[in-house]
């Protein structure tokens, strides 16, 4: 079968192989390289690198909509198209090109999460339960007809770096499976309900203000919805201090003290009020400085108790 593969980050290179490993791969099709870092280095993003390693062809369209890219595809006369975290949408001309159609690989369990930060809001919205699902692409964003599901049950401290992970292999075994059943006749393509629908979209770096006024499980799950990227923070005394690892405690009910005051020291870190419960503060980043432990930044910064973490400073 000839295939073309579609898809730009770290998430998408296991599929990739996995496709590479079971059909004739004929193009790879990803974002344009990207300068990035503080020395603006042009580098190619991570499916490039993994094609290139795997020998195949590869294609980066600024535009995937334009004349050009069409004949590209066209010329390859793909029999399947398959899409990982591609970031650019199919035009129907494109959708209509393979016989086989063109398959998604998406970190949801549709119709839940469409569109670009599944893994993010599953953590930050406190989910319990998580997975993928490939489906038959249209035009929409995440609305095709689903083919099949993987669940996955996320853990209480898990971050969004581990969950993704995670799910990047579980996106191959699904994708494995997928491909199986497409040889064998046995694809059975189920509409989703859009009535069940909610919505992912992308985040920034603001979506990381901590509001102290909120629980302290909302919180814990920010942190960790938003670890590696783009990461919750808070300010003390003026300064940004960014949160990697954070522990809701037992205690600390509400009227205890302000949101966002320290009410104790722990061996491990500060203590800090929320609008209801306390959080341990156990991993973090002051502004120019490595990521520590919530010990050390006590040690270092004079954060005793009574001091207030927040915007205001």
């Amino acid at each position: 079968m000839r295939t073309v593969f579609m898809g730009t980050p770290e998430f998408a290179v296991p599929c990739l192989r996995e496709l590479a490993a079971r059909s004739q791969v004929v193009g790879v099709f990803t974002q344009p390289d990207r300068r990035q870092g503080r020395g603006l280095t042009l580098t190619p993003p991570p499916v490039k690198r993994a094609a290139e390693e795997l020998g195949l062809p590869v294609f980066q369209p600024s535009c995937l909509r334009s004349p050009e890219s069409f004949k590209q595809l066209e010329a390859l006369a793909p029999d399947l198209i398959v899409v990982v975290a591609y970031a650019q949408l199919l035009t129907p001309q494109i959708l209509a090109l393979p016989r086989w159609g063109c398959i998604n690989v998406h970190a949801s369990l549709l119709p839940a999460y469409r569109g670009g930060a599944p893994i993010h809001w599953a953590i930050v919205n406190g989910e319990k339960e998580t997975g993928i699902t490939t489906m038959l692409m249209d035009e929409g964003l995440d609305t095709g007809d689903i083919l099949l599901q993987e669940k996955l049950t996320i853990e209480p401290d898990e971050t969004c770096g581990e969950l993704h992970d995670r799910l990047a292999l579980l996106g191959a075994k699904t994708l494995a499976k997928t491909l199986e059943a497409l040889a064998e006749g046995k694809l059975n393509p189920i509409p989703q309900r859009d009535s069940d629908a909610s919505y992912a979209r992308n985040l920034s770096k603001q979506d990381g203000l901590v509001d102290w006024t909120k629980n302290a499980t909302d919180l814990h799950n920010l942190v960790r919805g938003l670890n590696p990227w783009p990461v919750a923070y808070t300010q003390h005394e003026g300064k940004p201090l960014r949160l990697f690892g954070t522990r809701v405690l037992a205690g600390g009910e509400k009227g205890q003290a302000e949101p966002g005051v320290v009410v104790a020291i722990s061996p491990e870190g500060p203590v800090v009020q929320t609008g209801e419960g306390c959080l341990l503060l156990t991993e973090v980043q002051p502004a120019n400085r490595k990521r520590m432990s919530g010990a050390d930044y006590v040690r270092g910064h004079g954060l005793t108790i009574g001091t207030r973490l927040g915007v205001s400073g």
